[in-house]
C-alpha cells in the first residue's frame, strides 16, 4: 500500500513558493524551474498557468515538480509567453486536486489566475458572508476568497477588483496573478512573506518569486524585494510599481532565516546562509559548553553548527549523514517501522562520534519526538555526553500566517521547562539562542517589544494582527489612485 512518508522531520512545515514570469518565450520553462527551486516551500502539489494573448493553459498535480512538469508533452501544452506557478504545502484546505493552485476563473473582465503564500486569519468569516451572497466556492482554501471578493466589484478594473478584495482580508499573503495583458505581484501590508523581482539579462522580461533561489536557477537578475503593501505590475511596458496600501512598520517572519528560505537566497537584503551563521555564533557566545566535536542535525543546522564551532573553536564534523533520496514509501509504517524511520532520514558517523563529548546544533524543536530519537542515534554511537543547542528560541506557539504548526499543546516548549526538555529528549545539557540573541544576529541591537522588528509570534506570542474572526475589525485603507512608477 503506497503511504505518505512517516519519516519527516519533526518541523514547523514550509508555506507555499510561488513564482510569475511575463514577456519570454520559454515562460512555462522557466516557471516549472522556478519552482524546482523553490520545492523546499512546498511538497505537496504544483500547478503553472500560462497565458497566450489568446487563452490560458492550466496544468495542476499532486506530488514533486519533476513528477507533474517531467514531460515534454505537458510542457508543450503550456503556451504563452506569460506564465505564473505554485508548489503547495497545505495550512488551509485538505490535499486534493481542486485545491491546487493557481486558481482560475472566467470574471467580467476575462481569466484571472491567482497563486498565494501565506494564510488569511479572517478567512472564515468571509467565506460565510461570500456564501450567504450566493457565492459556489470549489476549494475549501482560503485564496478562493480573494476571487470571489473581485467578483462582487463591478465597472471597476482588475488591479481595483484586486486591491479592494485585499483591503477586505487579513493576515499574511504574498501572491502572484495573472490576466490577459499581465502578471501582478502583491505583498502584504506588513511583508510578513518574502516576495521579490528579477530581470532576464536579454530580454525586457521580468520575474516574481517567493526567493531569489528561483532567479539564479534561470539566470534572472535581482532587481528589488517587492515592498509590503506594494502591488508590482509586470506587462509589455515592462515593471512598474504602486504602493497600494500604507507603508507600516515591517513584519517579516522571522523563522524564514531559521529554516524556511534555501540557504542559499537573499532574504530582504540578508544572506540566508550568513544569517544562520550569526545565529550559531551567538548561540555559542550564549550557551558556551566544553566538548569536543560540533555536530549539525543535517541539513538545516548545518550553516548554524558553523557559526557555533567558528566562534567556539570547537571542531565541526558532519557526524550524522542524511539519505537525500528517501521520498514515499509502499510500506504500511507500522509502530516498529515508525520507531525505526529516523533510520531511514539520518545515520550515525560512529568514527566522529565515538568517544567523543558532542554539541548538536538543530535549527528548533517543535514536538521534540525527532530530536529526542536523534540524540538516541548519537548516544548509541557512543557519544560520551550530548548537550544540545537549538539555533532559535523555544517554539511555544503556533503560527496562524501560512505555516502549518501543531497546537499549542503540541508544542514541547509550550508545557516543559528547557530542564525538562532536556530531560524529555535525553540530553546532558539543552540551550536555545535568546530572542535578544536572534536579534542581534540579524544585525538588531536587540528586540524592540514595544514594535518588534519581525514576526516573531511562535516564540513570543505577539501577533502582528488580530487573529479572531470580527465584523468591526479595521482592513487596511487602499491607496487605489497613487501614480504607477515606472522602473
Amino acid at each position: 500500500m503506497i503511504t505518505t512518508h512517516p519519516y519527516d522531520d519533526d518541523k514547523l512545515r514550509e508555506e507555499c513558493g510561488v513564482f510569475g514570469i511575463w514577456g519570454h518565450v520559454e515562460a512555462a520553462n522557466f516557471t516549472a524551474l522556478g519552482l524546482h527551486a523553490l520545492q523546499h516551500r512546498g511538497q505537496e502539489a504544483a500547478g503553472i498557468v500560462s497565458f497566450d494573448r489568446k487563452q490560458f493553459h492550466a496544468h495542476r498535480g499532486l506530488g514533486h515538480v519533476g513528477d507533474i512538469f517531467g514531460t515534454e508533452e505537458v510542457m508543450a501544452s503550456l503556451k504563452g509567453r506569460a506564465a505564473i506557478g505554485h508548489n503547495r504545502y497545505a495550512t488551509t484546505g485538505d490535499t486534493v486536486l481542486r485545491n491546487v493552485q493557481p486558481l482560475f476563473a472566467e470574471l467580467a473582465f476575462g481569466g484571472f489566475a491567482l497563486a498565494h503564500n501565506g494564510n488569511l486569519t479572517n478567512a472564515a468569516t468571509l467565506r460565510h458572508e461570500l456564501v450567504q451572497r450566493g457565492a459556489l466556492f470549489q476549494s475549501t482554501m482560503d485564496t478562493e476568497v480573494i476571487i470571489h471578493l473581485m467578483a462582487l466589484q463591478t465597472g471597476a478594473s482588475v488591479i481595483e477588483r484586486l486591491v479592494h478584495a485585499l483591503s477586505r482580508v487579513e493576515g499574511a499573503y504574498s501572491l502572484v496573478a495573472i490576466c490577459d495583458d499581465m502578471v501582478i505581484g502583491v505583498r502584504d501590508p506588513l511583508g510578513v512573506r518574502p516576495l521579490v523581482i528579477g530581470q532576464l539579462p536579454e530580454e525586457r522580461a521580468y520575474v516574481i518569486a517567493s526567493e531569489t533561489c528561483a532567479l539564479d536557477i534561470i539566470g534572472a537578475d535581482f532587481v528589488r524585494d517587492v515592498e509590503p503593501g506594494e502591488l508590482v505590475i509586470l506587462d509589455q511596458y515592462g515593471l512598474s510599481a504602486r504602493q497600494v496600501f500604507p507603508k507600516s512598520a515591517r513584519r517579516f517572519c522571522i523563522f524564514e532565516h531559521i529554516y524556511f528560505a534555501r540557504p542559499d537566497s537573499i532574504v530582504e537584503g540578508s544572506s540566508i546562509y550568513d544569517a544562520r551563521q550569526r545565529i550559531g555564533a551567538e548561540l555559542a557566545k550564549e550557551s558556551p559548553v566544553a566538548a569536543d566535536v560540533v555536530i549539525p542535525v543535517p541539513d538545516s543546522g548545518v550553516p548554524a553548527a558553523l557559526g557555533f564551532s567558528q566562534q567556539s573553536r570547537i571542531p565541526f564534523e558532519l557526524g550524522i549523514i542524511r539519505n537525500h533520496y528517501v521520498g514515499r514509501t509502499f510500506i504500511e509504517p507500522g509502530q516498529q517501522i515508525r520507531d525505526l524511520g529516523v533510520k531511514l532520514k539520518h545515520n550515525a558517523n560512529r568514527a566522529k562520534i565515538h568517544g567523543k563529548r558532542v554539541i548538536l546544533v538543530d535549527d528548533s524543536i517543535v514536538r521534540g519526538t525527532t530530536s529526542r530519537k536523534i540524540v538516541q542515534m548519537v548516544r548509541a554511537a557512543g557519544a560520551t555526553e550530548i548537550h544540545f543547542r537549538i539555533a532559535a528560541p523555544p517554539t511555544t506557539n503556533p503560527c496562524f500566517y501560512g505555516v502549518d504548526t501543531p497546537e499549542k499543546e503540541e508544542l514541547l516548549a509550550s508545557s516543559l521547562s528547557v530542564e525538562q526538555m532536556a530531560d524529555h529528549i535525553g540530553v546532558n545539557s539543552l540551550a536555545f539562542v535568546s530572542i535578544d540573541g536572534l536579534y542581534r544576529a540579524m544585525g538588531e541591537p536587540a528586540r524592540n517589544a514595544a514594535q518588534p522588528q519581525y514576526c516573531d509570534a511562535c516564540f513570543t506570542g505577539a501577533y502582528p494582527t488580530r487573529l479572531t474572526d470580527r465584523e468591526d475589525r479595521v482592513s487596511p485603507q487602499p491607496l487605489l489612485f497613487k501614480e504607477l512608477s515606472r522602473a
